[in-house]
């Protein structure tokens, strides 16, 4: 069996964040293979729920991988709070007799953060504008690994797990093919509490937030996971849409310099060069420091800065973003640090407790909404994106007319490519191609 050709055609990409293509990703040696089972984000429940369901799967996907990767450490980093989870994980352990080990984290933000989860697991910080693959390791989600396990059985990624929680109807998970809209998946919710809302794609920090009347036009990917719906005036949706030149207003106006953007910081806790208060003040001056500057960078935008640590309300986030994406214009991009890099002391003492965020955040309320209902979601069109995943979009291989089957290849990369092919993910016709295939069902078609 050659599992980075059969990850490669199933079209497997990291299920969370960027959405890196795996089979390029497990093409390495290693010390150590991290599966990131903490779910960094406040209100995200689809691993847990995946690890309470598919266990047997994700560990003998893990032990697959590492087997290839030639590691000596196989880990899942979870936080210590999830018993349910870990029960299972240990009973499936045992079973299976494997290798498989447990590491326990306590509860902050942003525990699950790739970064800080090697760093948690093995004591090493990696390198400014590193990866993991530096410090001897590799890192994969739950989701990740379970779709491995399903390549290795020859089936393709066409569906995802998907939480939705917030000002919702009925709060629950979602099992949906791939390409059905976002309104769609909030429907099957029992739909909104709310006339008007905002709906955040992924986690309360770092997700994208679009509009109640977007929801019909923007479709699931291979990388979604979380579905958070919320008023349009809450606290999060108006720090996250704040224009940026009043932010740049703000910043300059108000910024006092007290450094708790920097001291608060996991990437400079790591040992990064990366002080948000320096860039702040950058900002303001009529003459910038080039190499100040330049340490926006190294900002994986994780909102801790933004929504927890400013007290004048500014948004170093938003600023960090704005001045990567002006040097990048220039050409500039980050250059990778030294391996000999050191995390701070005062790291252990400045993680940052969740139901603290959350507090901060105002979304405590949503924190106890049960979840453990699954509902399968058919729909009779999908809009699946040829671009789901970081890197070079697929090629779609199939014209309009077509009648295509579930699992079918309908936009393909060459292997050594930085991307991932694409699956239907109904039975169908094809009815549109430009950036996304369009297909639908037939109406003598069933759905089953």
């Amino acid at each position: 069996m050659d599992l980075l050709q059969k990850t490669y055609e199933a079209g497997v990409v990291g299920a969370g964040g960027a959405g890196f293509p795996t089979h390029i990703k497990l093409n390495a040696n290693v010390e150590y293979f991290i599966i990131n089972a903490a779910e960094c984000e406040p209100l995200l429940n689809t691993d847990k729920y995946l690890m309470s369901i598919k266990a047997e799967e994700m560990i003998k996907g893990m032990e697959h991988i590492g087997e290839l990767l030639g590691a000596k450490h196989l880990t899942i980093a979870i936080k210590q709070k999830n018993s349910k989870e870990i029960s299972i994980l240990k009973e499936t352990i045992k079973k299976l007799d494997s290798k498989v080990q447990l590491f326990y984290m306590k509860n902050f933000y942003p525990a699950g953060d790739e970064q800080m989860t090697v760093y948690e697991v093995t004591g090493r910080s990696i390198p400014e504008a590193g990866i993991p693959l530096d410090v001897g390791t590799v890192v994969s989600n739950v989701g990740t690994v379970i779709n491995v396990y399903n390549a290795i059985n020859d089936k393709p990624v066409t569906e995802k797990y998907i939480t939705v929680v917030g000002e919702v109807n009925n709060p629950r998970m979602l099992k949906v093919p791939i390409g059905i809209s976002i309104k769609e998946c909030i429907e099957a919710a029992g739909g909104s509490t709310l006339d008007d809302y905002a709906v955040i794609i992924g986690g309360p920090m770092m997700g994208t937030i679009i509009d109640d009347d977007e929801s019909s036009s923007i479709y699931i990917k291979k990388t979604d996971g979380s579905l958070i719906v919320l008023p349009k005036d809450h606290y999060i949706v108006k720090r996250k849409r704040k224009p940026i030149k009043t932010i740049i207003n703000e910043t300059r106006s108000a910024c006092i310099q007290c450094r708790y953007c920097t001291d608060l910081c996991h990437r400079y806790l790591l040992g990064h060069k990366l002080r948000p208060h320096r860039v702040m003040r950058n900002v303001g001056m009529a003459e910038r420091d080039p190499e100040i500057m330049k340490e926006s960078l190294l900002c994986c935008e994780c909102g801790i800065c933004e929504l927890y640590s400013c007290p004048m309300g500014l948004s170093p986030r938003l600023v960090n973003i704005f001045v990567k994406g002006e040097l990048r214009k220039q050409g500039i991009r980050p250059e990778k640090g030294s391996l000999d890099i050191e995390s701070r002391e005062m790291i252990e003492y400045r993680k940052i407790p969740t139901n603290r965020l959350m507090s901060r955040l105002d979304i405590m309320k949503y924190s106890d909404q049960q979840i453990d209902e699954l509902k399968e979601v058919t729909v009779k069109k999908v809009s699946i994106p040829l671009s789901q995943h970081i890197g070079k979009p697929a090629t779609a291989i199939v014209t309009i007319g077509d009648k295509v089957s579930r699992g079918q290849l309908i936009g393909k990369v060459e292997r050594n490519d930085m991307g991932a092919n694409v699956h239907s993910s109904i039975d169908g016709k094809v009815v549109d191609i430009s950036d996304k295939i369009i297909i639908e069902m037939e109406d003598n078609e069933v759905i089953l």
